[in-house]
C-alpha cells in the first residue's frame, strides 16, 4: 500500500497563495502540531520505505511525524511558474475559472509534467507499505495516476494539510483502489 501525507500548514496555506517548487517555506506552529498528529495516526503501521519531497515543509513534516525519509525531488510541489506566490483570486482576475491542473502555469509545469513525475515515482515504489510526505497537487496527481486516470483528474481529489491518503488494491475487482482518503 502507498500512504500519502500532505505537509502541515505554511503561512501561505490559509490564504491560498501558491507555494510551489520555487518557494521553500517552513510549516507554522499549527503545521507542526498537524505533523505530530499525522505521526500518531501512522505509528502502528510498519513501512518498508519512507520518501519525502526535497522542500522544507515536507521534510519538516516527516521529521515531526517521527520518520527519517529518503529525499525524492520528483515529489516536490508543482512549479507554478509566473503564478508562484500569487493567490488564486489574484490569478482569476485575469484568468476567470483558472485551475492549475486544467490550465497549467505560464513558465511552470502542466498536469502532464506532474503526471510524468508521478509515473516515474510509482514505477519504482515496489512491494510493501510505502509512506510519502509531499504536497497537495503532486499527491492528487499521484492518486490519479495510481488509479489509471489522467493527471488532470487530480483536480477531483482534495487533500488538507496533514491529511493522509491510502492507495491499495481491491481484490474483488482486481484493481487499484483508494483505501482511505483525507484522514486527519
Amino acid at each position: 500500500m502507498l500512504y500519502l501525507c500532505r505537509h502541515g500548514d505554511t503561512i501561505w496555506s490559509s490564504v491560498r497563495r501558491l507555494a510551489g517548487s520555487r518557494t521553500d517555506l517552513d510549516i507554522t506552529a499549527d503545521g507542526e502540531a498537524t505533523a505530530r498528529r499525522a505521526g500518531e495516526r501512522l505509528r502502528n503501521t510498519s513501512f518498508a520505505r519512507v520518501f519525502c519531497s526535497n522542500l522544507l515543509r515536507a521534510r519538516r513534516t516527516a521529521e515531526l511525524a517521527g520518520y527519517t525519509a529518503t529525499i525524492d525531488p520528483r515529489l516536490r510541489e508543482m512549479d507554478f511558474g509566473d503564478y508562484e506566490g500569487r493567490t488564486l483570486a489574484e490569478i482569476r482576475v485575469d484568468r476567470p475559472g483558472f485551475t492549475y491542473l486544467k490550465d497549467g502555469c505560464p513558465n511552470g509545469e502542466t498536469a502532464a509534467d506532474l503526471g510524468a513525475r508521478a509515473d516515474a515515482f510509482l514505477a519504482e515504489v515496489g512491494e510493501g507499505h510505502t509512506l510519502v510526505f509531499a504536497h497537495s497537487v503532486i499527491i492528487r496527481v499521484i492518486a490519479a495516476r495510481y488509479l489509471g486516470l489522467t493527471p488532470q483528474h487530480g483536480r477531483n481529489f482534495f487533500v488538507a494539510p496533514g491529511a493522509i491518503a491510502i492507495l491499495g488494491w481491491d481484490p474483488v475487482d482486481d484493481a487499484p483502489a483508494i483505501q482511505a482518503w483525507g484522514l486527519t
